[in-house]
Order: C-alpha cells, then sequence, then structure tokens
C-alpha cells in the first residue's frame, strides 16, 4: 500500500481515472466522495488547515502513476466540502480553502471539555495561546490549532454566554492572566450556563 510518510493511501489514489472529473454522474459522486473522506482524512491526521489550490498539496499528485488532479478538480472536490460545511473558502477567488475536519460548533465543543478537564470553569482566564500551544493542550487536538478555527470557536462559545473574550493589556503576544482587562461577569451568566470562563488575547 503507497504512503504518504505515515500516512496510507487508499487504493483508489492509484487509479489513474480518480484523477481526472468523471462525466457520469453517479461515478463524479463517487469519486468526489472518496475525495473529500481523502482529504478530510489526510489534513486531520497532518494537522494541515489550510489548502492552497495553486500551489503544492502533496495529495494533488501522484508521481508513481504520473497522474495530477486539474484545477477544475481540486475546485470540485474542496467546493464540495464547502457545501457540507467541512470547509470554507478564505478569499473571493477561491484560492485558500480552510479545512475544518472538526466543524465550528464541534471545535467548540472541544473547547468546553478542554475547560472542564482543567479546571477552568466559574471564571478561569486563559490566553488563546495557552489554549492552543500551552502544556495542558498538548495530546490533545486543539494543539497547534488553526488561529483562525480557535476564534470562530470561542466567539461561538461567547455568542452563546458560555465565555468573556477580552484583550490582554500585555504587548507581549495576546496578552496573560495577569494582564486581563476586565472580569467575566459571572453573575449575569451562572444562572443560565454551566460555567463561564475568559479568554485573554482576542482581537475585537
Amino acid at each position: 500500500m503507497q504512503k504518504l510518510g505515515d500516512f496510507k493511501l487508499p487504493p483508489f489514489f492509484n487509479y489513474p481515472p480518480y484523477f481526472t472529473l468523471q462525466p457520469v454522474r453517479d461515478t463524479r459522486e463517487k469519486q468526489i466522495q472518496l475525495w473529500k473522506d481523502l482529504i478530510l482524512d489526510y489534513c486531520k491526521t497532518q494537522k494541515i488547515f489550510i489548502i492552497g489550490l495553486e500551489e503544492e498539496f502533496p495529495l494533488f499528485s501522484n508521481h508513481v502513476i504520473e497522474r495530477s488532479l486539474t484545477h477544475e478538480a481540486r475546485e470540485a472536490f474542496l467546493s464540495a466540502l464547502v457545501s457540507e460545511g467541512r470547509a470554507e473558502w478564505l478569499d473571493k477567488g477561491r484560492r485558500k480553502c480552510l479545512i475544518l475536519w472538526h466543524r465550528i460548533q464541534e471545535w467548540a465543543d472541544i473547547i468546553v471539555n478542554f475547560v472542564k478537564d482543567n479546571a477552568l470553569e466559574d471564571g478561569g482566564v486563559v490566553t488563546v495561546e495557552e489554549i492552543r500551544s500551552g502544556i495542558e493542550s498538548r495530546g490533545t487536538e486543539l494543539h497547534c490549532l488553526d488561529r483562525t478555527i480557535l476564534m470562530r470557536a470561542l466567539k461561538l462559545l461567547e455568542h452563546k454566554g458560555k465565555l468573556a473574550i477580552f484583550k490582554g493589556t500585555s504587548a507581549d503576544d495576546e496578552g496573560s492572566k495577569e494582564s486581563a482587562a476586565k472580569p467575566c461577569n459571572r453573575d449575569s451568566i451562572r444562572n443560565n450556563f454551566h460555567f463561564c470562563w475568559a479568554v485573554v488575547g482576542m482581537e475585537l
């Protein structure tokens, strides 16, 4: 079985027709599904968050069979992910795509579990960088999480009243616990939600 590093590629990756958009509808739908699953699986295991259509990407070419995806095929497969909420175009020209192997709501749920596991409920304060690169996040899916995705998930939780986001006053990167600009308003939220905590460093 062919591999990309330690990633095992599926059998269809060595079948030349799958590198060309198929004209028959049923065949194309099967082809698109296979590519969607492959892109999500590869990006998740390799922690890849952004794919550039006009840039080199390991899955877009198979040198063993001398085949590469056309720009049309790349856009078709990524657009299919976008339509299912598993990706988002980052520009109007559709040159870069943000991959969401977890949807934003799912990332938000992972953050909530992270908060509970690390006893940050009831007004705990944590910086954005602590969530994505701190000791507590090591070994979790949050470690090295793309900043755009993290911010989107945090803002979703804020919108639901689960947390308060504010920018720290420290000039060092994104702030720290000591540089919190204001406390989380626990009293106004505690009656309706299980916990309230604050994230320092979000640029509003």
